[in-house]
């Protein structure tokens, strides 16, 4: 017992720094000029207030695109297009991406971002709007992963348009889920964690997923959905 607490210890010791060295890992995933068109699209992330995935959950999100062979792909939450890279560079040459966004001024930085990242402009249909009115017209079945990152207050709802909107197979992905540790601080926190906490606890008890919550960035929760 006592060298296995002594084991503990060393792993906790070195968690942050295995973390800091997976996100790091993932810097050298793209090629130069996609890296470029990332870091105009962070500056302009950081002149808006926005805030982005981190490059251990874009090279995630990469991955996970790049192992469901994806072709569709709908994405809450445009920002200025530092997501929509990643997942474009995992997707296959013929996907194309549907993002949505409340702001199109945001889309319009996107757009610029991911010709520069050198994805042609057919890759991408950018909808303007509130997920909860866009996502009731995507297809059901038609897509092969659904990346939210929009309001956490509607994560339960983007949860249901997802289990409608992806094949048998496809994956769904949470970004933000971790709320900066107050998810699993236990002292009173307000309603937009108790939601997050709701997620995370329907996610893991439902029947019709395989759930992984990845520790990268601000925490990645991932499905698959059932056949």
């Amino acid at each position: 017992m006592r060298q296995l607490r002594g084991q503990e210890r060393a792993i906790t010791g070195n968690r942050q720094t295995s973390l800091a060295f997976a996100e790091a890992y993932g810097a050298g995933t793209i090629d130069d000029t996609a890296d470029a068109a990332l870091h105009w699209s962070r500056d302009r992330a950081r002149e808006a207030g926005i805030r982005t995935v981190s490059t251990g959950t874009g090279s995630a999100l990469s991955l996970l695109a790049a192992t469901a062979d994806a072709k569709a792909v709908a994405e809450i939450g445009t920002g200025t297009g530092v997501s929509g890279i990643y997942l474009l560079h995992g997707m296959r040459p013929d996907g194309v991406l549907t993002t949505v966004d409340l702001e199109p001024e945001r889309q319009q930085f996107a757009r610029q971002a991911f010709r520069a990242a050198g994805f042609a402009g057919n890759r991408a249909r950018f909808i303007p709007g509130g997920a909860l009115d866009v996502l009731p017209r995507l297809a059901d079945g038609g897509y092969d992963l659904v990346f939210c990152d929009g309001d956490r207050m509607e994560y339960a709802d983007y949860l249901a348009e997802s289990l409608r909107l992806l094949r048998p197979g496809g994956v769904v992905c949470f970004e933000g889920v971790f709320a900066d540790g107050r998810t699993v601080d236990s002292g009173e926190q307000p309603a937009e964690i108790q939601r997050l906490r709701e997620l995370l606890r329907s996610i893991r008890e439902s029947t019709h997923l395989v759930p992984s919550l990845l520790p990268v960035g601000d925490g990645l929760l991932c499905a698959v959905k059932r056949a």
